[in-house]
């Protein structure tokens, strides 16, 4: 991991902002998308959130618990199917996905954006330089973790802030 990636810190803090956000669809633009999922994992892992990744060549897996794949999800409309019926809360990342979605794909994150139910299911887009269609760019909203003033800690009374 170089040091620039290093930096990106997928934290709670940013997770918090996924859980806040006012939609179900995100884009969170890195350049640095290997290093983003492998701290989405440990993140997962510590907080024991519900987090998927979907990648066109396995589908939607665990990022908690490492091997548990959904059968039958490495389509992406199958994919959105299942987001779309899960009863559970749940944070789903999706990478290398622009080169798969056709309109009824379209029309299902439409469906997914407008849920406003207590189990909450957030669709991440994780990737440099997205490009999602028109059609959701309205019900999407956009995080930079890069572009964040890092404010560096410093130590006061005994505690360290920020």
């Amino acid at each position: 991991m170089t040091e620039k990636a290093a930096e990106l810190l997928v934290t709670q803090k940013l997770l918090e902002q996924i859980l806040k956000a006012p939609g179900n669809l995100i884009a969170m633009e890195t350049s640095h998308v290997g290093d983003a999922l492998m701290q989405f994992r440990t993140l997962a892992m510590r907080t024991g959130t519900s987090m998927y990744l979907w990648d066109p060549d396995g589908g939607i897996s665990s990022l908690r618990e490492s091997g548990l794949r959904v059968p039958g999800s490495r389509r992406i409309t199958d994919a959105l199917r299942y987001v779309l019926q899960s009863m559970h809360f749940g944070i789903y990342l999706f990478t290398g996905f622009e080169d798969h979605l056709k309109p009824l794909d379209i029309a299902l994150l439409r469906r997914i954006s407008r849920i406003h139910t207590g189990n909450e299911r957030k669709i991440v887009f994780v990737g440099a330089n997205l490009r999602v269609p028109g059609e959701i760019e309205e019900s999407l909203q956009r995080l930079n973790p890069e572009s964040e003033v890092r404010v560096q800690p410093r130590l006061r009374d005994g505690r360290w802030v920020t």
